[in-house]
């Protein structure tokens, strides 16, 4: 039947007001920020006042972990909501060590693989992704084209997000300039004055990118969207504008930092550490103005959240940790045990912050454990839309909405094949470790009580006969083969598997 003339413009009313009610969703992903490095986690050194902020407007979990305690793993997991023992990217691997077509970028994603951000495509929704990929160079199954996103600006490839000084950045399948001098993200400078005019370009890369985040935002103002923002910030190279190093004492740095434990140069390396933090905060500052500028923020679900733990150390004998960092001056792990590419909690336990008004209680701190695999299920529930088959993660929006503490029904776990071999398996405040796996002489299982040993100080796995058979009866079901990025588990898995 043909509907009259007059009725049409009260039809798209009515589908206009319905499409600005639905729920927007933006994810917020830092890169190796440490679980101490945000003022409502007690960092002391560093001003995060928008994050403080949006702690203080939302929900902030204690006990939250990222998928993996590397970069690319962990954003598989975020991305498609299945554990390190089913997921299809388990290490940083280069996707031209098994494909020669590419140049740059990581191993990708296949096609069979479902992505958050093509079930909200599907539901109508604005996708977009601003920030790191490192889930497939562009044009392979793993393109974040292909893989939900409407549009993608900003690094496919990890190791050219070392440097913030590129010479272009991805704008879907195009490259944009950017730099016409592009600054490497590796060099040493064993002698003379560190200067930090040196290593300096003409754009820093973060800044068209949030600028981007800021248009699309303003772009779907009518629109339900899904923005996905993973910012470099605080990896390194630490390659900062002096404007944002100038914020923090001189006094600060004694000693220059020469590359000696890789990465760039520094003359000021604490400070220019704590500008690139400083610098995150005023990203999500600019996301969060944005919001409210067009209407949007009472009705968008943000969260922000890390990709894994506080950067790791160097070689044997160097003051500074990768890059330049000092965790130590900044107490960047607040206590906890182990730093990036570890499974101690140190590399995989996280900031997690939620916000929307109205639906999760403001100011409020919750213990409920969860980790990056339930994103998918929360987010799908929070927007009503379908859960795809096979999902590892349990939703914590009834967590985010009642404000209470969750008791999980599953196990979380990490079966990551890089730094020598690692598995953890978390049970409720029981935690399993095995290292040294892709050695010759793997190591025993380690078992902790978060709930007594948060810092994991003290192994009782002598006492836990039981709990570690338990464990291995659910690694031998919960573990997949994965040939590109194998691992054997002693008494669970095949060599090769």
């Amino acid at each position: 039947m043909r509907l009259p003339r007059f009725i049409l413009p009260a039809l798209l009313a009515v589908s206009s007001a319905t499409a600005a009610e639905k729920l927007n969703v933006v994810f917020i992903l830092a890169d190796d920020l440490g679980w101490g490095e945000l003022g409502s986690y007690g960092q002391k050194k560093i001003p995060t006042p928008h994050l403080d902020r949006l702690a203080a407007e939302g929900m902030r979990f204690t006990r939250h972990y990222s998928g993996a305690p590397v970069c690319a793993p962990s954003r598989c997991v975020l991305m498609t909501g299945k554990h390190l023992g089913h997921a299809e990217v388990r290490g940083n691997r280069q996707a031209k060590l098994t494909d020669a077509r590419y140049d740059e970028g990581q191993h990708p994603l296949t096609s069979g693989a479902v992505t958050l951000a093509q079930v909200f495509r599907e539901a109508g929704y604005a996708t977009g992704a601003m920030g790191k990929w490192g889930l497939g160079p562009v044009g392979s199954t793993g393109d974040p084209n292909v893989k939900g996103f409407d549009l993608f600006f900003g690094y496919n490839c990890q190791s050219v997000a070392h440097s913030f000084f590129p010479a272009t950045l991805w704008r879907n399948a195009e490259k944009v300039p950017l730099n016409p001098k592009p600054v490497p993200g590796r060099a040493r400078q064993p002698e003379g004055e560190v200067r930090l005019e040196d290593w300096q370009g003409q754009t820093y890369a973060s800044l068209p990118i949030v600028a981007e985040a800021e248009k699309f935002i303003a772009a779907n103002r009518s629109r339900p969207f899904f923005l996905y923002l993973p910012f470099t910030e605080p990896h390194v190279a630490m390659q900062p504008p002096r404007a944002w190093v100038e914020k923090f004492p001189r006094d600060w740095d004694p000693v220059p930092y020469r590359g000696e434990s890789g990465y760039l140069p520094h003359p000021r390396p604490r400070a220019g550490y704590a500008a690139m933090i400083a610098l995150l905060d005023d990203h999500v500052g600019r996301v969060l103005s944005a919001l409210e500028r067009t209407g949007a923020a009472g009705r968008t679900l943000v969260v922000f959240s890390s990709d894994n733990g506080a950067t790791h150390a160097g070689p044997p004998g160097t003051r500074f940790h990768i890059g330049g960092a000092d965790p130590a001056f900044f107490n960047s792990t607040a206590g906890l045990r182990g730093f990036k590419g570890s499974v101690f909690e140190g590399g995989i336990r996280v900031p997690m912050i939620a916000r929307l008004p109205g639906r999760i209680p403001a100011g409020t701190v919750n213990a409920t454990a969860g980790y990056f695999a339930d994103w998918f299920p929360t987010l799908c529930e929070a927007a009503g839309l379908p859960r795809p088959a096979g999902l590892d993660g349990e939703s914590l929006w009834p967590a985010l909405t009642s404000g209470k503490t969750t008791p999980r029904a599953k196990p979380m776990l990490w079966v990551f094949p890089e730094y020598r071999g690692q598995v953890a398996v978390q049970w409720g405040d029981w935690k399993l470790i095995r290292q040294d796996l892709a050695t010759k002489q793997p190591g025993p299982w380690q078992v902790y009580n978060l709930a007594t040993d948060p810092g994991e100080t003290r192994d009782v796995a002598a006492t836990q006969a039981d709990l570690i058979r338990r464990t291995e009866e659910l690694l031998r079901r919960e573990v997949a083969p994965n040939p590109v990025f194998p691992l054997a588990i002693p008494g669970v898995t095949a060599p090769g598997q």
